[in-house]
This record gives C-alpha cells, sequence and structure tokens, in this order.
C-alpha cells in the first residue's frame, strides 16, 4: 500500500510542478484578458482621460492614436484654457486656443513644445498600453512570478526593469490570479528607498476592443499619499 500511496504523491507533486507558470507564460495570459484579438498593434482609436488632483483645476485630456500612420493627437483643456498637440512620424505641431501663433512664454508656460508631446505620447501610449507594452524592446521581465500583498488582497505579480537607454526605474504588475487581468501596478526608482507610486485600478471599459482600466488612483509608496485620479472615456 506505501508504494502506490508514494506514487500518488509525487504525480500530485508534478502536476503541481508543470501547472506553475513562468513570468513570459503569465504575460502572455494578462494580453490574451486586455487584447484578446490582437488589436493594439494596429490600435486606432480616441478616448478622454480626466484628471483630478487635490487643489488643482480638472485636466481633460482628448486623446487620438492612430499607429498605423504614427500619429497622436492631445487636446487639453485645464482652467478654462484649451492647448493641443499633434505627433506625426517624428513631427509635431500646436495650437493654443485654436491658434499656432504664441509667444515664447506662452509656450513655455503651456508646455508646447516637441520634447513634451514626445513624452505625453509615450506616457499615454504606455499606460493606456499595459500589459501589452511589456513585450516592447529594452523591457527585462523577471522570469519568476511573485506573489504580493496589496491593500489586503494577494497577486500574482511580474517584476520589470529596462534596458538603461529605455528607462530607470522597477515595476511590479499586480494580476487577478484567476484571470491575469491587470489590477494594479507600482513603481520605484529607488526601490530600497521605498521611493515612488502605487496606483489602484478600478472599473473596465472596452476600447477599440482592448479591455483597459477605467479609473487610476495614484499615491505615493512612502506614505500613502493621494496624489490624483485619472478617469477614463470615450
Amino acid at each position: 500500500m506505501k508504494k502506490p500511496l508514494f506514487i500518488l504523491l509525487a504525480l500530485l507533486a508534478f502536476k503541481g510542478q508543470a501547472q506553475e507558470m513562468t513570468a513570459q507564460e503569465l504575460l502572455d495570459k494578462s494580453i490574451a484578458y486586455h487584447d484578446p484579438e490582437g488589436k493594439w498593434a494596429n490600435f486606432k482609436v480616441g478616448f478622454t482621460v480626466q484628471m483630478e488632483t487635490p487643489k488643482r483645476p480638472v485636466r481633460t485630456t482628448k486623446i487620438e492614436l492612430d499607429f498605423p500612420q504614427q500619429y497622436f493627437k492631445s487636446k487639453v483643456e485645464r482652467g478654462g484654457i484649451i492647448t493641443t498637440a499633434e505627433w506625426k512620424a517624428g513631427q509635431c505641431t500646436h495650437r493654443l486656443e485654436g491658434s499656432t501663433i504664441f509667444t515664447a512664454a506662452q509656450a513655455k508656460e503651456h508646455g508646447l513644445n516637441c520634447e513634451r508631446t514626445n513624452k505625453m505620447r509615450d506616457y499615454y501610449v504606455y499606460l493606456y498600453g499595459l500589459p501589452m507594452k511589456l513585450k516592447d524592446p529594452g523591457t527585462q521581465l523577471d522570469p519568476k512570478v511573485y506573489t504580493k500583498t496589496l491593500k489586503g488582497v494577494s497577486y500574482h505579480c511580474l517584476k520589470v526593469t529596462y534596458d538603461e537607454k529605455v528607462g530607470k526605474d522597477t515595476w511590479y504588475f499586480y494580476l487577478d490570479k484567476t484571470t491575469a487581468q491587470l489590477r494594479h501596478y507600482q513603481f520605484y526608482h529607488n526601490e530600497a528607498e521605498n521611493d515612488g507610486e502605487y496606483i489602484l485600478l478600478s472599473g473596465e471599459l472596452n476600447i477599440g476592443g482592448i479591455k483597459m482600466p477605467k479609473d487610476r488612483a495614484w499615491y505615493m509608496n512612502a506614505d500613502n499619499r493621494y496624489l490624483g485620479t485619472d478617469f477614463l472615456s470615450q
């Protein structure tokens, strides 16, 4: 009787090991959840992000993306002032209250320059392209699947760093243990110092065939100080 029991336990142990996913397999599962039809590579869509931060006017940004045409446009309204930035195939143009004529001082005040436009394009494409963006060149995915708890809930967690020319932060992506849905994420400039921020995600919208988190609330890692919330809409 002991031998069959030993074999059964060995088989169960082997089965458990076989069911453990690698980080790459978990990432693939998460991408399959968020982009089941593979829309991201040729993404062409518009959406709106309303950002609310303490003691500052609400900022409403209308985004247009067209990856095949290498096109990005943002139209921002804050404090009654509207600015527009367009980026296409490396070229950018700007408008202040609908006009392409503005002073150098106004350009500085409202960030009407190509460097900022490129930065904001990368910002929106990265955050709203997760987890698909974790397949980009220069991304270093830790092969280990971590288990981490955030706000009392346990998640599978992917750890990501980047080639130096791409980025210097360390990121953790919290995934639902059953569906691999992206639930939260967190980054550090220096993890030993507990700096950086964590972002709590809630709700979900289907934007152009991709399941995106609807709301993102930002907090400081060090003291849990609330920074603001982004609200996604179509």
